[in-house]
């Protein structure tokens, strides 16, 4: 009888396991990897919660004195580097109050991210890491401060700069001695040989190149940003609608902005995907350009009514639900970006605007206007723009930047700009139309009677 019972329970076992066995799919590996890896873990960790909220509360009572030393000790770090780098906080007191959130905005504003006035880990692993080498550097450090525009404000973009690999060149300030290259001492030259080069072999017939077979380099959206950001802070802030003499600088702006606000939403959401590393995630994501090769290809040749209708049949064939889609793209999106990776970040784009959140219609403008990762067409861009700037006047809260009511108006002039259009920029005039009024009728006088 007891081996029957437990022959029972272990074909139940069996049975259940091979229920939970991941699905697959023919998208490249995409839909049984991500929802494996990123949304089916949300899913089923929710079963857990209460159980790990009693382990935390009880942990919490031992660890909390430790927990709030540490962190007060960190925070005060935190305001140290604000206070050095000219981000005025007061008296360090380990405590991030109104004051301290505003100069954390206007450091994240310096380096061209979200002014969320809550650090990242690894905003504050730099603010505080050029602390301490700016304090190590001594007198060096206030030269190198001197010769920059920003101050000891351009010192962080610098160092954030170097350590990411974009050297920015240096410019000689007046009155600065210039660095004399030393010659080599001259060596005796060893001889050189030289090998008879062999014959090379017919090329095979094919497709004609020119310009000496090699195609012009753009720099990376991470290094544009870059710069963007440093000619914004030194512009005194953003363009508007106001103020706009260059459209195609003007989207560019806004190009890099919307790109740090998915950077940020998709870091928040990973951020909330239990027992996954950030590389675990990235690597997954790496999934979406090879199963989306064909779509993100179209986006350069086919206008966006196509494009969005090829997107949506890959959507429906994955066998995702809309929500699992939407979550995992714009965490993809994310991961795109922060890795420059252009053929994912567009793919998640892509995937987002034919789920209908066509807020996401404007990275596609920008990348189709400014020419990254896809073929520079102001033409195609148009539509793209066009769905952005349509959701947001019917009252959608924008994507990017909700806090700035006139942004996508900016956008919306900017893109008629550069689209060649700017005779049709101005708004819709509302047709005129003849007042009504409600007049009270008087009443009508009783009939006469006959004598």
């Amino acid at each position: 009888m007891v081996k029957g019972k437990l022959l029972k329970g272990c074909i139940v076992g069996a049975l259940m396991l091979g229920q939970a066995a991941p699905a697959t799919a023919d998208s490249d590996g995409l839909v049984g990897g991500i929802v494996g890896g990123i949304i089916g873990g949300v899913i089923v960790n929710e079963a857990n919660k209460n159980r790990q909220r009693q382990t935390v509360t009880r942990r919490a009572t031992t660890q909390k004195t430790y927990v709030n030393t540490a962190q007060r000790e960190a925070n005060r770090e935190t305001q140290v580097a604000l206070n050095y780098f000219g981000y005025p906080v007061g008296a360090p007191d380990g405590v991030l109050g109104r004051q301290s959130r505003a100069a954390i905005s206007e450091y994240q504003v310096t380096l061209g991210y979200p002014p969320t006035g809550q650090l990242t880990e690894y905003e504050r692993t730099h603010l505080v890491g050029s602390y301490h080498r700016a304090i190590a550097g001594g007198a060096v450090t206030m030269q190198q401060a001197a010769a920059n525009p920003m101050g000891l404000r351009g010192l962080l973009v610098t160092w954030r700069d170097e350590a990411a690999g974009v050297v920015m060149p240096q410019v000689q300030q007046p009155g600065q001695m210039a660095l004399m290259p030393v010659a080599p001492a001259p060596q005796t030259a060893a001889p050189v040989v030289e090998a008879a080069a062999p014959e090379a072999a017919p090329a095979e017939p094919g497709l004609p190149t020119f310009l000496g077979g090699a195609a012009a380099q753009q720099a990376s959206l991470a290094s544009a940003c870059n710069k963007i950001a440093l000619m914004t802070s030194t512009n005194g802030g953003y363009t508007t609608v106001a103020n706009m003499t260059d459209a195609s600088a003007a989207l560019g702006e806004q190009f890099c902005l919307a790109r740090s606000y998915a950077i940020a939403t998709g870091e928040e959401m990973a951020a909330q995907v239990p027992g996954t590393t950030p590389d675990q995630i990235a690597e997954q994501c790496l999934g979406f350009a090879p199963a989306m090769k064909a779509e993100v290809a179209a986006l350069s040749l086919q206008p966006a009514s196509d494009v969005l209708a090829q997107t949506r049949a890959f959507a429906l064939g994955t066998g995702m639900s809309p929500p699992q889609l939407a979550a995992t793209a714009k965490i993809c999106l994310s991961v795109g970006y922060a890795q420059d990776n252009m053929d994912v970040a567009l793919a998640s784009a892509l995937l987002l605007a034919g789920l209908g959140e066509a807020g996401y219609g404007e990275l596609l403008g920008h990348h189709l206007s400014q020419g990254y990762g896809a073929a520079k067409r102001t033409d195609l861009a148009f539509d793209w723009y066009g769905m952005a700037v349509d959701t947001a006047a019917k009252g959608t809260t924008p994507v990017f930047a909700p806090g700035q009511p006139e942004r996508m108006e900016l956008v919306r002039k900017a893109a008629y700009a550069v689209a060649g259009r700017d005779d049709e920029a101005a708004a819709p005039a509302v047709p005129a139309a003849l007042p009504t009024f409600k007049v009270p009728t008087a009443p009508a006088a009783p009939a006469a009677t006959a004598n």
